[in-house]
């Protein structure tokens, strides 16, 4: 795919994820997707399959949300070649309703039509103060 392709493949995984969807990101991730989550803290670390991402990382988001799914709205995309950067930043309120509002720059990489990695670099102290510590039962299937 060309990076024009790419970059509307994911501005429609934003505008999804702004409605609060996700049947565009689960239809274009790749089977062997990874989604990286950077840093030093109990949520880093790579989730790798559709599996790992959907039931565990972002399963695990889906939960602690008084919405169930997360909102994030993007506002800057910058595409070359494979790759996707977006900066984008989250509309969320957790059920304890306390505003979960990260901001987010991620790079998406696509190969062949399809999500092949995700990096995701945020505000980990808000992640560990608003959401808690990321369960190790729902790490099982991610490799650290």
């Amino acid at each position: 795919m060309s990076a024009a392709a790419n970059k509307k493949l994911v501005q429609q995984i934003y505008a999804d994820s702004a409605n609060r969807s996700g049947t565009t990101f689960l239809d274009n991730i790749a089977e062997d997707v990874t989604w990286v989550v950077t840093g030093q803290y109990s949520w880093s670390g790579e989730f790798k399959g559709r599996e790992a991402i959907n039931s565990g990382l972002m399963g695990h988001l889906r939960s602690l949300l008084a919405a169930g799914r997360p909102r994030t709205l993007a506002f800057n995309f910058i595409a070359e070649g494979d790759y996707v950067v977006v900066e984008a930043r989250g509309d969320n309120v957790t059920k304890s309703g306390e505003r979960y509002d990260n901001q987010y720059c991620m790079v998406w990489r696509i190969e062949n039509g399809k999500i092949k990695v995700i990096k995701e670099y945020c505000d980990s102290a808000l992640v560990e103060r608003v959401l808690g510590p990321f369960p190790a039962e729902r790490k099982l299937a991610v490799a650290v």
